[in-house]
């Protein structure tokens, strides 16, 4: 097998794992090439020749992952997340195993879906990709103020800049969704694809990373103790039948949606501060990433649409 590695030196806690995984991977035949950075060289110019590959391995956090799917959009190159980041929500999502023995074995399994991926287009013009949530305001203020010690704390580095920040800005808030204008209000909004959070906590009822929609979550609240009764229905809401909501967050559904927010909110998109401010828009990309996936995953998200990587 032909494998190509993409690997962020800068995520996470530069623990080794992917050379484990190498190792456990490797078999008579194969050819694994590895390519690195510190986040200074681009992934598009590693994956510039990735259909000489018979799968790619992305592996870093949440953003690096979500780069390399949206780089191969559309293409049907199978992409292996592995979580070498702090949170690693996609591969929880996905059901996928976090040691590299076991991660080798899923990719020698040959297991495939296509599943869902966001584009995100700032203020400036630039475009990237998403894979879990994209937002403005209060969730973009915890992804910094997490920055500086998530290699300390790991996931709890989050946690400590929520309690950090209990008076995040509150805005007015302008949605364009699927061209419908909604006038609301509130300290951030989420454009969101897979649902769960870290302890199982999903944000909206039903987790569909495979339905070519988007969650638009407003926080519509003036500040973070007003998201706390939100918070807890989510914590209770594990299996998606908690019957509802609190008035703290405001849920619709689109393919396409424009935040333009007064005043401006910062932007984030799975994690990755983009220094940048509102508006901006995030459209679906319906299946168009092809990840490798665990039996478990299947069961989850539909395993009659499941296909082989056919590499005999």
């Amino acid at each position: 097998m032909k494998l190509l590695i993409v690997n962020n030196l800068a995520s996470g806690f530069r623990d080794g794992a992917i050379y484990d995984f190498m190792r456990a991977f490797a078999s008579d035949g194969d050819e694994i090439c590895v390519r690195c950075t510190d986040g200074d060289t681009d992934l598009a110019d590693f994956l510039r020749d990735a259909e000489d590959f018979d799968a790619v391995v992305a592996a870093g956090g949440d953003g690096t992952v979500a780069s390399a799917a949206y780089l191969l959009a559309e293409t049907g190159i199978p992409l292996l997340p592995f979580p070498a980041g702090t949170a690693n929500l996609l591969a929880m999502n996905l059901a996928s195993p976090a040691e590299p023995h076991a991660l080798a074995r899923l990719m020698r399994e040959q297991r495939l879906m296509d599943f869902d991926i966001g584009e995100i287009e700032l203020s400036n013009g630039e475009r990237f990709g998403f894979s879990m949530i994209a937002g403005a305001g209060y969730d973009a203020a915890i992804m910094e103020g997490a920055e500086p010690s998530k290699r300390l704390l790991g996931p709890m580095a989050y946690f400590t800049a929520a309690f950090a920040n209990f008076a995040p800005q509150f805005s007015r808030i302008t949605l364009t969704i699927d061209g419908k204008t909604v006038e609301t209000q509130g300290v951030g909004v989420l454009a969101i694809n897979f649902s769960k959070l870290q302890f199982d906590i999903s944000l909206v009822h039903e987790n569909l990373p495979r339905d070519g929609m988007f969650d638009i979550v407003v926080m519509n609240t003036h500040d973070a103790v007003g998201l706390i009764p939100a918070i807890l229905s989510c914590m209770l809401d594990r299996a998606g039948e908690f019957p509802s909501r609190p008035d703290a967050m405001e849920v619709f559904r689109c393919q396409e949606c424009t935040v333009v927010a007064d005043p401006p909110l910062a932007v984030q998109y799975d994690g990755e501060v983009t220094g940048t401010m509102t508006p901006f828009t995030v459209r679906m990309l319906p299946e168009a990433a092809r990840f490798v996936v665990s039996e478990e995953c299947l069961k989850l998200f539909g395993e009659e649409s499941a296909s082989p990587l056919n590499l005999d």
